[in-house]
This record gives C-alpha cells, sequence and structure tokens, in this order.
C-alpha cells in the first residue's frame, strides 16, 4: 500500500464510510450478498463493513468504487455521489439508469445479455483481423 493509500484509510471516519457504502448500495438495488459476491469476501465480511466494525484493505475500496462507479471521495463521504453514469451513449444511459431500478434478478440477466453481445463482438473482431491478416 501506498503511503497516500494509508494516509487516505487512517483519515477516513468508518461511520461515514459504512453509512455511505450503505446507501450507494441500495441505492443500486444491490444485495449486501451480491456485492460481497462481486467482491469476493463472504456476506459476513462485507455486512462488518457496512455496520463499520472493520474495514477494507485499500485496493476492496476501489473495487467497491468501480462497482458502485463512484469516485473514492464520494464513498468515504468526503464529496456528494455523482448522478451521472459514465456512459458516453446517451439512449444507453438513459436505459442504464432506468436498469438501476430493477431487481438484482433482472439487473443479473441484464448482465449476462449484454455479456454475451461484447463477447460476440469481440470473437467478430478477431475473426475479422485473422480473415484480414
Amino acid at each position: 500500500m501506498t503511503i497516500q493509500a494509508h494516509y487516505w484509510i487512517q483519515g477516513l471516519d468508518m461511520s461515514v464510510f459504512a453509512e455511505r457504502l450503505r446507501l450507494l448500495r441500495q441505492a443500486r438495488n444491490i444485495t449486501q450478498a451480491r456485492l460481497a459476491e462481486l467482491l469476493e469476501v463472504s456476506p459476513r465480511v462485507y455486512n462488518r463493513w457496512e455496520k463499520g466494525g472493520n474495514v477494507p484493505h485499500f485496493d476492496t475500496i476501489v473495487k467497491i468504487a468501480d462497482i458502485l462507479q463512484v469516485a473514492l471521495d464520494e464513498l468515504a463521504g468526503r464529496q456528494e455521489p455523482s448522478q451521472d453514469l459514465k456512459i458516453r451513449n446517451h439512449q444507453l444511459r438513459q436505459l442504464c439508469q432506468q436498469c438501476d431500478t430493477l431487481p438484482d434478478t433482472d439487473q443479473q440477466a441484464l448482465i449476462v445479455m449484454m455479456d454475451s453481445l461484447v463477447k460476440k463482438s469481440d470473437v467478430t473482431k478477431v475473426i475479422g483481423k485473422i480473415a484480414h491478416g
């Protein structure tokens, strides 16, 4: 861990972090169990973070911020969360904002569908390179 990361964690008010973590997770309709799964930790460990009992490692805090699509300072409560999703396509951004309110099971179905489309595109690109290479 870098010295800067160490000081960032040292200055972190765990009650604010825990509350912000809970609010951001709930705002995205993600269960504690699902976020724990995405972070590859046990639900019990994750629950301790949300209750303010333990502090995740800095690399895990970064991963949480990535999953929740927030800046580290937003997660820490040092600045208000941005309402902007980082998606350039306007229609896709609007749909994603609407999808963010769907139940976790529906979101998981969307993830599977979107993942298959991205993989199909990747395969098409590889085949195109092979054909022209």
